[in-house]
């Protein structure tokens, strides 16, 4: 069983459902293997009053690999269906892209926190109701769209990001949960960006369709980390974006994919 922690919005939040979802899908797994890939889709929005349920199938324990189902229930309406894989540790070959350069630091940026501090007062209300909210994780965008005066952007965005309050020693499994809870977030309005000056914010609203995310190093959140997403496309009402988290460092830690579904709700 599952409850719900609100982040602004009436209905479970989807990284929630996913982190909770893995948690229950790695305590079915021997030690010796680790999360290394997950694909999710979002079936009902969930009630934040109602507990979720999670059923755990095993697919597969094969000698490497193993893969588990988890469907996600509230009340026998299915509210998220997860596919985990998870790999025995293998020292092989390695490579990865670089982290993007000559950006603004953290720093150098204003929290979530602070923005809503200093403009608070003329945010839209579906705006102020989600950045009003204590959350344990400060996020630091390189850029806001300004409410104040809308512009479309390119759609691209990178986000600092770090745990709050003092983070101690953390299983890799846990660590990677917290990740999928974190990268739930930012990504999907990136998507907007090219038209977020045709967009009614009062009534705008989106909701993720799936989900998809691939682990490859493992990391610390002790310090800041970056989350650089970039949208290849919207249309037909649905927006399509993608990012890859990366260490201060540089190092790259996971790679995370979504498409959600854009509206304008009625009165």
């Amino acid at each position: 069983k599952g409850h719900s922690i609100s982040i602004g919005s009436p209905y479970v939040f989807g990284g929630q459902v996913i982190s909770q979802a893995l948690n229950a899908a790695s305590r079915t797994v021997k030690e010796d293997r680790f999360l290394h890939s997950t694909h999710a889709y979002f079936l009902e929005k969930g009630d934040l009053h109602k507990n979720l349920t999670f059923k755990v199938s095993v697919i597969r324990d094969g000698k490497s690999f193993s893969v588990r189902r988890v469907t996600v229930t509230q009340e026998d309406v299915n509210v998220l269906i997860l596919a985990a894989s998870f790999h025995i540790k293998e020292d092989n070959y390695s490579h990865q892209i670089k982290m993007v350069e000559n950006i603004p630091q953290p720093e150098d940026l204003l929290s979530w926190d602070e923005y809503y501090k200093k403009f608070n007062s003329k945010l839209p209300n579906g705006i102020k109701d989600f950045l009003s909210i204590n959350r344990p994780v400060e996020f630091k965008p390189s850029n806001f769209i300004n409410t104040l005066n809308i512009k479309r952007l390119k759609p691209f965005s990178n986000v600092w990001f770090r745990l709050k309050g003092n983070v101690g020693e953390i299983s890799i499994e846990l660590k990677k949960q917290i990740l999928a809870y974190i990268s739930d977030y930012n990504l999907l309005m990136v998507a907007s960006f090219p038209f977020a000056d045709q967009i009614n914010w009062q009534k705008f609203t989106h909701v993720s369709l799936d989900h998809s995310i691939w682990f490859f190093r493992d990391f610390d959140f002790k310090d800041w980390m970056l989350f650089s997403i970039e949208s290849p496309n919207a249309n037909n009402s649905k927006g399509f974006s993608r990012g890859h988290i990366f260490s201060r460092k540089g190092n790259l830690v996971a790679s995370v994919s979504q498409e959600g579904l854009f509206r304008e709700l009625n009165e």
